[in-house]
């Protein structure tokens, strides 16, 4: 099992690799700060604190290193839970080590929350790196998503059932696409 995790891993590097080149973003001491995905409440949730309002963690690369891609990553759990430390806080520390931006999302998961609410945070944490992608150095389209085990279909989901944006919203972060540009479902 841990071969296959390691070549999978292997695989998304060879792979963003190939999509990676350029823009080199400026120093930004934001990594491990996290950002709520909605700050006046998230749609549908029925509380408030941890479990009810979806987060992502940012990974910024050196500005020597960085190269303008951006992963969105989901942590598996079997939608009951995260496995935020290795399926998460690790790889987005890998990642950056790469030059790649990383932004590891907290989703809604039961038992407090069931479908859609994942997908909705999945979609929500695309647009909010791709709205935020100037002030973050990076490319607006060269933002792709991956997850593991249920991230990973939640990953298969995101980049199957993704939204454009509505130019008319009021929030700018719904005016931009929820589509990510290449997904790694592992």
């Amino acid at each position: 099992m841990r071969q296959i995790f390691h070549t999978a891993l292997a695989a998304l590097a060879c792979c963003v690799l190939a999509l990676t080149t350029g823009a080199v973003p400026p120093d930004f001491q934001l990594t491990g700060t996290k950002q709520l995905l909605w700050p006046e409440g998230a749609p549908g949730a029925t509380g408030t604190g941890q479990g009810h309002e979806p987060s992502i963690t940012i990974y910024l690369p050196e500005a020597a290193k960085a190269t303008g891609t951006a992963i969105v990553v989901c942590p598996g759990g079997g939608y009951g839970g995260l496995a935020i430390d290795h399926e998460g806080e690790q790889i987005g520390q890998w990642l950056i080590k790469e030059g790649i931006a990383a932004f590891v999302v907290q989703y809604r998961h039961a038992p407090l929350y069931g479908h859609p609410y994942p997908l909705m945070d999945a979609q929500r944490a695309v647009r909010t790196v791709r709205a935020g992608a100037a002030a973050w150095g990076l490319k607006p389209d060269r933002i792709g998503i991956l997850g593991f085990s249920a991230g990973g279909h939640l990953t298969a989901s995101t980049g199957i059932l993704n939204e454009g944006g509505d130019p008319a919203a009021k929030d700018p972060i719904d005016q931009v696409s929820a589509r990510p540009d290449f997904m790694v479902p592992i």
